[in-house]
């Protein structure tokens, strides 16, 4: 039987058992035991009640996404424009309906739609931006450094994904999900460097200095 999705994300994460039976009145009853020392002996358990080790490719997959989103939360606690809050937010939540779907195999969770949605938004936000024509460093306002924090997770979980879906059968969408989202997150530090009409940080390369001589 097909765990309650909002167990899923707890499940992923090893927060809570999946023996446990949830209530059926108040969520907050799902998630009272934190503790559950199920997984003492080096496994937890999936969304469907399989055990497998703490160090298998599909739990280094969940672990990843759930760095990645811990990455944007602390993200989110700097100033930016609302509608890149919002952006943040909504990617939030489909990170967690990505971890829900790593942690059942066999389950899919995430939509096309989150995919297409964050193609609109790297094509909207990159048509607000200069043509670049030389590589930047992961630099310039804090905001913009941790946006580069997150991509290079993101990048992070998308191999670890592909190394799952090189040995068991995985969709499509969380693949290419974090592949986006990766992309995403370089337009979004470009676009939070400019925000208070900053700039992106240039690498000074050997090449550009003899061109320049």
């Amino acid at each position: 039987m097909k765990k309650p999705l909002g167990l899923l994300a707890a499940c992923a994460t090893g927060t809570i058992s999946t023996n446990q039976r949830p209530g059926t009145k108040h969520m907050g009853n799902r998630l009272t035991q934190i503790a559950t020392r199920t997984g003492d002996a080096g496994t937890t358990g999936l969304g469907n009640n399989q055990r497998v080790s703490k160090n298998s490719l599909r739990v280094h997959a969940m672990g990843e996404v759930d760095e990645l989103n811990s990455n944007i939360g602390v993200l989110l606690c700097e100033d930016m424009p609302p509608d890149v809050r919002d952006v943040l937010v909504e990617i939030q939540h489909q990170l967690f309906n990505l971890g829900g779907e790593l942690s059942i195999p066999g389950f899919e969770l995430l939509k096309e739609e989150a995919v297409q949605a964050l193609d609109d938004a790297l094509a909207a936000y990159n048509a607000q931006l200069p043509k670049l024509e030389e590589f930047i460093l992961p630099a310039g306002t804090r905001g913009a450094a941790l946006s580069h924090v997150c991509r290079t997770v993101a990048r992070r979980a998308e191999r670890a994904v592909v190394a799952l879906g090189n040995e068991e059968a995985i969709g499509d969408a969380p693949r290419q999900y974090l592949n986006r989202l990766s992309d995403l997150m370089f337009v979004l530090a470009r676009v939070l460097n400019r925000m208070h009409g900053g700039d992106d940080v240039y690498w000074k390369s050997e090449r550009m200095k003899r061109s320049e001589a």
